[in-house]
């Protein structure tokens, strides 16, 4: 599992550690691994560390001291290396070593021809937007060289990952001693490329990390554990409120997604049309239809967790069927319809005890929020801040959806998913979301797990079915592709 650590965190980890040694060795620790994978991206590029050409943008601060040796390493194995000074000084050792090593200062004109680029700007104390000689810089950088930001984007604030102007967008970002937020929520994440990390030594003087990112390895110990003789209602009945005439495939989605995920049982309560679909697609689906008045959902059967809203209308019979699931104490997934629904009368929320997942995208979460017009720009500018927001008002586990899907729990914990891909952005994936959640809420994980790996089934799934060329997909796609996503339970003697 990734951990991730604001500045403050960071800054002060950094100072625990050089209290402890010689004088400028982080610095040399963070160059050396700088130069390495500049030296492999230059290999890849033009065959060659030797003859190749470097430019550095270099700031004032510690940041542009680190690319300044690591530009001295590349300078001694036989780059040509030309360092740009962007702020009131450089940093005096880091200009010796590149000077000593054959390095040059120059200008901006002098970036015309580089093929790989430093950017040294900013570092981890900066704030998003650049001074106008920075951006002036930038633009004469040639548009096919690599860009390797040192740390963090110069632009990009590393807490928050916002952006306010012109921010460096790299291919890759070297980031050093502990992933900083801002290089995993967007638009922070889009500016980053891909981020290579680098142990300095900070680990042991860093706290328990409130923002995380599951990895694969992650995945084994968080599913649903399945003993040798459980069965189908040991291992998790789950409830799908779902669908109307209308949005009839939602129910379909939702509860595929559910059964393609491993799970005891589906008891899909709705409307009769959707209910035919349901019976007609997923025959191994409990299914009762609904009076027209949408009242005793409760009377379709004992289940451990629900998923309501998925294709609902947020009218009389949307409140009654989404007030009614939340009245049960038993984990709830709202989605779609079902916030919808909330967003009009937050008050069913009151006296909730048992765990919620909340899965709105921007929108919906503006609304949810009662923000003004422009909302949703807000959120997707802000989507850390508003999603750890969202699930302190609400008491709630808040997923939102977005290029950066976070995952917010009431305790103040984030997990940033890290799959997933642009081709998810279709009809109806949200509903196959909100199933697998559901599903793992009913095999027993908690909520913040349930949503987390949820999202993280989902976008594997999307990926898998996309292929490296991202083919495009429909929602129906993600059911065939979902056991693949899931690895191997812990245990599995038991089962």
């Amino acid at each position: 599992m990734r951990h991730a650590h604001p500045v403050a965190v960071v800054r002060a980890a950094e100072a625990a550690v050089m209290a402890r040694l010689p004088a400028g060795t982080l610095m040399q620790r963070a160059a050396a691994a700088l130069a390495a994978v500049a030296g492999r991206l230059l290999r890849r590029r033009v065959g060659r560390v030797y003859g190749a050409r470097v430019g550095i943008l270099v700031g004032s601060g510690d940041n542009g001291g680190d690319a300044l040796f690591a530009g001295a390493r590349l300078a001694r194995a036989g780059a040509r290396v030309v360092a740009v000074p962007l702020g009131a000084r450089v940093h005096a050792g880091g200009r010796d070593a590149l000077t000593d090593a054959g390095g040059s200062f120059g200008s901006a004109a002098d970036l015309a021809d580089v093929d790989l680029v430093l950017d040294g700007i900013v570092g981890i104390g900066g704030r998003p937007g650049l001074r106008p000689e920075a951006v002036a810089a930038l633009r004469r950088v040639p548009a096919d060289a690599t860009v390797v930001a040192v740390d963090v984007p110069s632009g990009v604030d590393p807490d928050t990952g916002e952006v306010c102007g012109t921010a460096v967008r790299a291919d890759v970002t070297v980031t050093f001693g502990a992933f900083k937020p801002g290089l995993l929520i967007d638009p922070g994440a889009e500016h980053a490329g891909r981020i290579e990390y680098v142990d300095i030594g900070l680990g042991p003087f860093l706290p328990t990390p409130w923002l995380t990112v599951l990895d694969d390895e992650d995945l084994p110990a968080r599913l649903p554990r399945l003993a040798r003789t459980a069965d189908k209602y040991q291992r998790g009945v789950l409830g799908v409120v779902a669908g109307s005439p209308r949005y009839t495939g939602a129910a379909v989605l939702t509860v595929g997604g559910a059964l393609r995920t491993g799970i005891g049982m589906v008891r899909f309560v709705g409307a009769a049309e959707p209910a035919d679909r349901v019976r007609a697609r997923w025959p191994e689906a409990v299914v009762t239809v609904l009076p027209d008045d949408a009242r005793d959902v409760a009377a379709a059967g004992r289940v451990q967790a629900w998923v309501v809203g998925p294709g609902l209308e947020p009218d009389d019979v949307g409140h009654a069927l989404v007030a009614q699931v939340l009245a049960m104490p038993v984990p709830v997934v709202v989605d779609a319809g079902g916030l919808a629904v909330l967003a009009a009368d937050r008050s069913l929320l009151d006296g909730r005890r048992a765990p919620t997942v909340l899965t709105p995208h921007a929108g919906e979460l503006a609304r949810l929020l009662r923000m003004p017009p422009g909302g949703r720009r807000d959120i997707e500018e802000h989507r850390l801040a508003f999603a750890r927001r969202a699930a302190d008002e609400f008491g709630a586990t808040v997923l939102l959806k977005g290029t950066t899907t976070c995952v917010a729990s009431p305790s103040g914990l984030v997990r940033v998913n890290p799959t997933g891909t642009p081709v998810l952005a279709t009809a109806g994936s949200g509903d196959v979301l909100s199933g697998v959640i559901g599903a793992l809420l009913a095999g027993g994980l908690s909520a913040f797990d349930a949503a987390s790996v949820g999202a993280y089934l989902h976008g594997l799934a999307a990926q898998l079915v996309s292929g490296p060329a991202g083919r495009p997909i429909s929602a129906t796609d993600l059911w065939a592709a979902l056991p693949d996503a899931i690895p191997g339970r812990p245990d599995s003697r038991e089962w």
